[in-house]
């Protein structure tokens, strides 16, 4: 049912997407196709995140994203919560170089991470990023998947708030990584360097180009190597990035409500016992 509506959602979109272009003189909204909502394990008031997923997704950004976007909100021992033992973070850190320092001589050095630093970023600073990326600086990703989403509009937004939906960056930058076309409808204008995705939040073309392809990066768990599979583990990782305690914060709040539930049916009974025998 959920991949019918999704179908249909998605050629709604399409076809909204064309009539806006068609318009002439109209400036078209953005996205020009809504993303299509997935199905993520952590979904949902009991959804989870699935470590394997997370740690395929994990690889993709170390292997496909780090080289332009930073995940300076991440620390190397956040990275246990995937599973990871102390051995190895302490290793996957030493593989970067962090800046520190001064030293004894009022110099900064580099030095191997340890667990308690942060993922560096791959540009000393936001102008070395733009000057080596056609003039736009790459965005950090810590927070990517909270702080990019597509509105949803009425009616959606109210059902939003009794369905529990709160994976609209997920399904935005999987929605992204899929969604790239190799040319652009007629009246689409894309500027010189740019590419094509009816998808981007802020406009009808980004300068990142399809940053994935099948067999781009191999997983050992045997999992598919394609762009599909791709996109939607790095998309969950990047979840994770920007909610780590989503699992905590879910359990807290279904704990709540049960005792709220509780607290009420006693404070009923306790009404009722009271004025039982009170005349009204």
């Amino acid at each position: 049912m959920k991949s019918i509506l999704n179908a249909v959602i998605l050629g709604l979109s399409v076809g909204l997407a064309g009539a806006a272009l068609a318009a002439e003189g109209e400036t078209p909204h953005y996205p020009l196709v809504k993303p299509v909502e997935q199905d993520w394990s952590f979904e949902g008031p009991f959804g989870h995140y699935d470590k394997g997923q997370l740690q395929r997704g994990l690889k993709v950004y170390r292997e496909g994203c780090a080289a332009c976007h930073g995940l300076s909100l991440v620390a190397f021992r956040n990275l246990e919560a995937l599973g990871y033992s102390d051995g190895q973070v302490r290793a996957l850190a030493a593989e970067y170089q962090v800046e520190d320092g001064p030293d004894s001589n009022g110099d900064m050095f580099e030095r191997d991470a340890i667990p308690s630093d942060r993922f560096p970023s791959p540009f000393a600073n936001p102008e070395q990023a733009a000057a080596s990326n056609n003039g736009a600086a790459p965005p950090d990703l810590s927070l990517i998947a909270k702080g990019r989403a597509v509105e949803r509009g009425f009616p959606t937004f109210i059902l939003d708030v009794f369905t529990q939906y709160a994976e609209g960056g997920p399904d935005y930058i999987y929605n992204l990584l899929t969604g790239y076309e190799d040319e652009a409808p007629e009246g689409v204008q894309v500027p010189e360097g740019a590419y094509y995705n009816p998808h981007f939040i802020a406009g009808p073309a980004l300068a990142m180009p399809p940053p994935l392809s099948d067999g781009l990066i191999t997983y050992d768990d045997g999992s598919p190597e394609t762009v599909d599979q791709y996109a939607r583990d790095i998309s969950a990782f990047l979840m994770w990035a920007a909610e780590p305690h989503m699992e905590a914060r879910k359990k807290t709040g279904f704990s709540v409500l049960v005792f709220l539930v509780i607290f009420g049916a006693l404070v009923y009974l306790t009404k009722r016992k009271v004025w039982a025998e009170v005349a009204h």
